[in-house]
C-alpha cells in the first residue's frame, strides 16, 4: 500500500468507523478551561487512568486545562450518597472556579429498561436545569457536556443478555440526544463508537465484565472521546501523528508534526520533527490491534526505501526496527523520547487526581463516622482535606511543565548486524 492510500484509508477509518467528532462552532473545552468530570464508574474510572487528561492537556499546551474528577463508582442521577464531613459537589465545583461539567450517566440507569426511560429523561432534565445559569467560576454561566454509556461488550458465557442490554442502552444514548438538543448542550456519544469496537473480530476485549472497560479500554476509547470534546470547525483536527517520507525525492507530508532540514547521509534519512501538539500514549497491552486502533497511533510511513533491515533513531535513541515493505506501509511509533515523556505526563496526572481524590472520598469511614471520630486521626481529617486539595493544586502547576512541545532530530538507517 502506498503512503497515498495509507492516508485514505486512515481518515476513513477515524472519521467513518470511530464516529468522527461533530463540528460545532466552538470546542466544548477550550483551552485554559476548568474541567469538573461528574457521573459513574466510567466517569471515576477515567482519573486512574489518564489517557483522556493526557491528550487534552497536550491540546491545551499554551493554557493548559484543569481537570478535577469527581466521578463516583455505581452514581445514578437521582443516586449519589457521600460521605458525612466531606466537601459538597457544589462546593467543589466553587472551589476549583469551574467553567465545564462533563457529566458521565445511564449506565446504571439503563438496568430499569423501557419503563425507566420516562424518568431517566425527566432527571437528566433536572439536572441540566438544576446547573443551568449558575456561576462556579464566578464569571460565566457553566457550559455541560452530556456523554452516553458505552455500549455493552459480548464475553461469551459471562454476558448472556448483551443484546437486549444495548437495546436498552441504545434507548437510553438516544434519551441523552434528545434532552441535549432540547437544552441545546454538547452531547457525546460513546455508545455507537464503543460498539463498533467491540464488534471487530480483531484486538483484546475492551472490558472486564461487559460494562466497565480494562486498561486498554479507556486508551481505545479516550482518543474518540477526545476529539469529541475539542472538536471544532474553525480548526484542524487533533490527530494523531502521520509522518510520509519519500526516500527518493526526500519530500515529506506530515499530520501533527512538522518536518524540516531533511538530508541523507549515506543510506540513511534525517529530518528534525517539530511536535505541534504532544504523541499519543502507547496501547497499555503488546497485542495485535483492530484495524481502527492502529491508526490512532503515532505512525511513520517511508516509501522507497531499498530491500532490507532498518531503525528509527530519535535524538539517538533506537525506537522501532522493521523492513523496508513495513516502513512503506507505516510503523507504530510510540516508544520515542517523546511517547516516553508522555508516559510520564501521564503517570504525574494520575498522582495529581490521587491526591484530589483523597481530599474527595472517604477512604476511611471509620474515622468520619465511627467509634474513631474523635481520635486523633478523625479530628485531623478537616485540615487534611485542605492539605490533599492544596498538593492536587501544585500538582496542577507542575503539570504545565510537562506539556510543551518539543523539537526532535529523527533518523532512520540501515539496521546493524
Amino acid at each position: 500500500m502506498n503512503h497515498a492510500n495509507h492516508r485514505v484509508l486512515f481518515a476513513f477509518c477515524l472519521t467513518v468507523c470511530l464516529g468522527g467528532a461533530p463540528a460545532s462552532a466552538q470546542p466544548a473545552v477550550r483551552p485554559g478551561d476548568r474541567v469538573a468530570i461528574v457521573g459513574n464508574t466510567f466517569a471515576d474510572q477515567l482519573r486512574i487512568h489518564g489517557y483522556l487528561e493526557t491528550l487534552l492537556l497536550q491540546y491545551s499546551h499554551d493554557n493548559p486545562i484543569s481537570i478535577r474528577n469527581l466521578g463516583w463508582g455505581g452514581d445514578m442521577l437521582t443516586a449519589r450518597d457521600r460521605p458525612t464531613n466531606f466537601p459538597t459537589e457544589e462546593s467543589t465545583l466553587r472551589s476549583h472556579e469551574t467553567d465545564v461539567i462533563i457529566a458521565c450517566f445511564g449506565m446504571g440507569e439503563s438496568f430499569a429498561g423501557k419503563k425507566g426511560l420516562d424518568d431517566f429523561k425527566q432527571d437528566l432534565d433536572g439536572f441540566v436545569n438544576a446547573h443551568a445559569g449558575k456561576s462556579y467560576n464566578g464569571r460565566s454561566a457553566v457550559r455541560l457536556v452530556l456523554v452516553s454509556p458505552i455500549a455493552h461488550e459480548d464475553l461469551g458465557h459471562l454476558t448472556p443478555a448483551r443484546t437486549q442490554r444495548n437495546l436498552d442502552l441504545g434507548m437510553y444514548r438516544q434519551a441523552m440526544l434528545e434532552v441535549a438538543s432540547q437544552h441545546s448542550v454538547p452531547f457525546i456519544d460513546l455508545f455507537e463508537p464503543s460498539r463498533y469496537l467491540m464488534d471487530e473480530s480483531v484486538g483484546p476485549s475492551l472490558t472486564t465484565n461487559g460494562i466497565h472497560l480494562n486498561p486498554y479500554g479507556y486508551w481505545a476509547i479516550s482518543r474518540t472521546f477526545f476529539e469529541n470534546l475539542v472538536a471544532d470547525e474553525g480548526a484542524a483536527s487533533e490527530t494523531p501523528w502521520h509522518i510520509f517520507v519519500d526516500a527518493t525525492s526526500s519530500t515529506s507530508e506530515s499530520r501533527g508534526v512538522e518536518l524540516s532540514d531533511m538530508t541523507k547521509v549515506g543510506a540513511a534519512i534525517e529530518f528534525t520533527v517539530r511536535e505541534v501538539h504532544g504523541p499519543t500514549p502507547a496501547p497499555p497491552i503488546n497485542a495485535t490491534l483492530p484495524p481502527p486502533l492502529q491508526h490512532q497511533r503515532d505512525t511513520l510511513s517511508v516509501s522507497n526505501l531499498p530491500a532490507g533491515q532498518y531503525t528509527l533513531f530519535v535524538d539517538g535513541k533506537s525506537v522501532v526496527t522493521a523492513d523496508s515493505e513495513a516502513w512503506a506501509n507505516g510503523v507504530p511509533v510510540d516508544a520515542s523520547p517523546s511517547h516516553q515523556h508522555a508516559e510520564s505526563l501521564r503517570r504525574a496526572i494520575n498522582d495529581k487526581n490521587l491526591q484530589f481524590t483523597y481530599s474527595w472520598k472517604a477512604l476511611n469511614q471509620v474515622h468520619i463516622v465511627g467509634e474513631r471520630r474523635t481520635s486523633p486521626s478523625g479530628r485531623a481529617l478537616p485540615a487534611e482535606v485542605i492539605e490533599f486539595n492544596r498538593i492536587a493544586d501544585q500538582r496542577d502547576q507542575e503539570l504545565r511543565a510537562h506539556v510543551q512541545p518539543q523539537t526532535r532530530r529523527w533518523r532512520i538507517a540501515p539496521a546493524k548486524g
